[in-house]
């Protein structure tokens, strides 16, 4: 169901360093944002976010930086910005989960957008953040950054793989806005 899939809670890496955990939890498992790609959203005078025909020149790429603390990105204060999951999802037809934000970043300021991965759905997620901070924050790469709370029940009648949802297979990049 997930992949690659750490058993435990990890909170400190194998040389004692400290990370935002990942791994699993109570009824879900926290995801790490993947150090591939990580887009900011960018006013462009006279363009308007459409999300029926949406202009990938509304995004910036934003550089990987590294340091003592580990590699990350900045989402500058009052932001907009994508990345996408390491881990890859892929849900049976009797289980769907929630990404909901962690708390830690939440009191940066950084706020996951809640987003559904039904059941029957496969691929990485792309992930969606906002800086309601003053300040610029960092997210930070390969650790936690959301938690998938998962949801069982009786198989569904009609799954996000057989009615060929748009955003099904998604790889391990950002996948824009489609209709």
């Amino acid at each position: 169901m997930i992949s690659p899939f750490e058993p435990n809670l990890v909170r400190h890496l194998p040389d004692g360093t400290p990370v935002m955990s990942f791994g699993p939890s109570s009824y879900g498992y926290d995801l790490r944002l993947s150090p591939r790609e990580f887009l900011i959203f960018r006013h462009i005078p006279g363009t308007v976010v459409d999300p029926k025909a949406f202009n990938p020149k509304n995004l910036e790429v934003t550089t990987l930086q590294k340091d003592a603390s580990g590699s990350y990105y900045i989402l500058p204060a009052r932001s907009y910005g994508l990345g996408v999951a390491v881990e890859e999802l892929h849900l049976p037809a009797n289980v769907t989960a929630i990404c909901v934000g962690k708390s830690t970043y939440a009191r940066c300021g950084i706020i996951a957008n809640v987003t559904p991965a039904e059941a029957g759905w496969k691929g990485h997620l792309t992930l969606e953040f906002s800086n309601s901070s003053a300040a610029d924050c960092r997210i930070y790469a390969n650790e936690g950054v959301v938690q998938m709370l998962f949801f069982q029940g009786e198989i569904c009648g009609t799954s996000y793989r057989t009615r060929r949802g748009k955003y099904q297979n998604q790889r391990q990049r950002v996948t824009l806005p489609r209709v």
